[in-house]
């Protein structure tokens, strides 16, 4: 059977994000949402967090995927950065 894939957005116009596949980009998705409902976090905090949420049953790099997935969320206006330095991550 051939892997479902999606086209992952980019926040800034006129660039393009990833095709991934779609069950590992629901995985990092709900991990994501989960951890930024809870709190608002940096992108370093943001990007371990996820690989310890997921480490144990994920295949692939958690941290590639967390960008990638974190970008298309950013588009998809359902998470944001503000612009402190560093910038946080929040659920909109």
């Amino acid at each position: 059977m051939k892997e479902i894939k999606i086209q992952t957005l980019h926040p800034e116009s006129g660039k393009q994000n990833k095709v991934i596949s779609l069950e590992k980009y629901e995985i990092i998705k709900s991990a994501i949402l989960e951890i930024l409902q809870k709190n608002s976090l940096t992108h370093t905090e943001l990007m371990q967090t996820i690989h310890d949420s997921v480490n144990t049953y994920f295949s692939g790099n958690a941290h590639w995927y967390g960008e990638t997935v974190k970008l298309d969320l950013e588009a998809r206006k359902l998470i944001k950065r503000n612009t402190a330095k560093p910038p946080v991550y929040s659920l909109y």
